[in-house]
């Protein structure tokens, strides 16, 4: 049974994301034809590592921010650049993707989901700290939604 802070969380992540996608365009604006397309090749970009961290995160994978009972810590692939690629993939995706659109009130929706995934990342490394005794240096060497340059160097 997940936990309360659990499924509020979740509710507020999938909200969000139900918005973004049926929110009535208003306040639109306009871009350069190169800034859209850009746009768009990065809105790409993110599902493509919302894909790859799903398929990497594999049996770990669960909607709550808490931990599986028998999860294990991944260090490689995407997870040895950032600790969140899923939400960084999220976050890629719903802000370029508005800007794409050119559509104020989503990228509105694309900041507020990064808020929430900031306090939400904040609530999940709590469990991974208790759950994993390397977790705290993981944390010291890698991103939480972004590479840290040093990871990004050989």
């Amino acid at each position: 049974m997940p936990k309360i802070k659990d499924l509020v969380y979740v509710t507020l992540q999938f909200s969000l994301i139900l918005g973004y996608f049926f929110i009535p365009r208003f306040l639109a604006f306009e871009l350069p034809n190169y800034i859209q397309i850009f746009a768009l090749i990065l809105s790409i970009f993110g599902l493509f590592i919302i894909v790859l961290a799903l398929i990497q995160l594999n049996k770990n994978l669960t909607p709550f921010p808490s931990p599986k009972a028998n999860a294990v810590l991944i260090k490689e692939g995407l997870y040895r650049y950032v600790r969140h690629p899923i939400y960084t993939g999220i976050i890629f995706f719903v802000f370029f993707y508005a800007l794409h659109t050119h559509h104020l009130p989503r990228l509105f929706l694309a900041l507020l989901l990064y808020g929430l995934f900031s306090f939400k990342s904040i609530y999940e490394e709590a469990m991974l700290i208790n759950k994993f005794a390397e977790y705290k240096n993981y944390q010291k060497h890698t991103g939480r939604f972004f590479p840290r340059l040093k990871a990004l160097s050989p």
